[in-house]
């Protein structure tokens, strides 16, 4: 059973665990729990060699040498037949360091609060940041979003963030989280502001349930439109992870184009020698490519739309393909996809994250499949016919005159599934408050303060060590 460590000072602590005191009375009576703010282990850097250094005048204090506890301004580490080499002080297969400075410490160009703890792994010295859930939310909703956002969308993104990542916990060994968009982004002290530390204050302990569990509260910066069912990117639906209309219109990237020239896709596609053409197989529901198939001067190639996506670095996979002449640059006479959308997911298409976004994890195995719910109504606003996502992603008729050149005009910018970021943004800016955004995105949940019991590998049982309860 995992145990939790409060970094809050006693003020802290107890405005955390007040408002929460009569549901853990009422809701565990057999024993006696000690509430504490879960801790967060996150990855933060990792190399041959790291370099930490304090603040200012109070030191980094280190421990893990021989039972000593060092007081250092600087601290380089480097490995060595698979042990930690720190500074010339000697040898140790791991050491935590802290500092009691409120301005926390530095590590490489980034300053972070909590402490940190450094491991040889896998010929690399890891990093691990732990501090509290909600001293790490600020940097994330600052990281993640503009802080002169509306208060409503940073509030949002709060609670989506920290049901993420207590979602997290204990998955994956050393780490909870990486602080990259393979996780979520969380680039320490420097990225929070008055901002996002009101939106995590004003929404502490918040979280996203359905079922009686997290959810798992992924995000996305635009997506162009409408946003995809998790079916149509995992292999399982979700209920709460259904198309719904998108408030995005004004995004910088709800439209965006991208041309490659001959070299470009010589480069990309050395199988095929090259692309004459782009023909897409199949689409998601929403207008994303799901399969196509690439044809070049040595044959052709099927490929999903992940792979697609990344090959050509895309925005997201609501895109359409036209081979175009670069003399005049006028395009080549298109032609249909060979198939209209279809639900079922192709044996090509896998998992990915995105920039501003919240890892895509494969389902949870012991949940049973759902069927594609339909789209919930779409909230009443006005919208052009530009601004519906295509059912029908063209692709081109091969010119075979002049060089080519491929162009890709797309929608959005993610996988699409989940919060919309920059939807929350238009909403917020249309008057909706946090919870009115969530509900949007997330559709069927519960937004409550977080229970052990939401994350059934943290849920209490008799003689087990001291549970958090919120």
């Amino acid at each position: 059973m995992l145990t939790f460590v409060s970094i809050l000072r006693p003020g802290l602590r107890a405005a955390w665990l007040a408002p929460l005191a009569v549901v853990a009375l009422v809701s565990e009576p057999r024993a006696a729990v000690t509430a504490q703010e879960p801790m967060m282990r996150v990855l933060v850097a990792e190399g041959q060699s790291l370099h930490l250094r304090a603040d200012d005048a109070v030191p980094l204090l280190v421990r893990g040498l021989g039972g000593r506890e060092r007081s250092l301004q600087r601290l380089s580490v480097s490995l060595r037949g698979g042990s930690l080499v720190l500074d010339g002080l000697g040898q140790a297969p791991s050491v935590r360091v802290s500092t009691e400075d409120p301005r926390g410490f530095w590590l490489g160009k980034r300053r972070y609060r909590g402490d940190v703890v450094l491991l040889p792994r896998g010929g690399r010295v890891m990093a691990i940041n732990r501090l509290g859930i909600e001293t790490y939310l600020p940097s994330v909703v600052g990281s993640e979003m503009p802080t002169g956002w509306p208060l409503a969308a940073l509030q949002a993104q709060a609670v989506a963030a920290r049901t993420y990542a207590l979602r997290q916990r204990g998955k994956k060994g050393d780490f909870d989280v990486k602080a990259t968009v393979a996780s979520q982004v969380y680039k320490g002290i420097e990225s929070e502001t008055p901002r996002t530390l009101e939106a995590v204050k004003t929404t502490r302990s918040l979280v996203l349930v359905h079922g009686g569990r997290l959810i798992n509260a992924v995000f996305h910066s635009s997506s162009g439109g409408a946003t995809e069912p998790s079916g149509e990117v995992w292999r399982q639906q979700l209920p709460y992870l259904v198309s719904v209309r998108d408030h995005d219109n004004h995004s910088p990237v709800h439209r965006w184009n991208k041309r490659f020239d001959v070299s470009d896709l010589q480069r990309l596609f050395k199988e095929t020698g090259g692309v004459e053409g782009v023909r897409v197989l199949s689409t998601s529901s929403t207008g994303r490519v799901r399969s196509a198939r690439i044809k070049g001067p040595r044959g052709s190639l099927v490929l999903s739309g992940r792979e697609l996506r990344r090959r050509l670095g895309l925005k997201s996979t609501m895109v359409r393909f036209d081979m175009v002449r670069d003399a005049d640059m006028q395009r080549s006479p298109e032609i249909p996809s060979d198939s209209e959308p279809s639900r079922e997911p192709p044996a090509l298409i896998g998992l990915w994250s995105d920039s501003a976004t919240g890892s895509i994890e494969p389902a949870d195995p012991g949940l049973t499949p759902l069927p594609l719910p339909p789209p919930p109504p779409p909230l009443q606003t006005p919208r052009s016919s530009l601004d519906r996502p295509s059912r029908l992603v063209r692709s081109s008729r091969l010119v075979r005159s002049g060089s080519l050149v491929l162009e890709a005009r797309g929608q959005g910018y993610g996988h699409g599934v989940g919060m919309s970021q920059w939807g929350a943004h238009g909403l917020a800016e249309q008057g909706a408050d946090f919870r009115q955004i969530l509900l949007h995105y997330y559709r069927g949940v519960q937004i409550r303060p977080y229970r052990p019991g939401d994350d059934p590998s943290l849920a209490f049982s008799p003689g087990s060590e001291p549970a958090w309860w919120g």
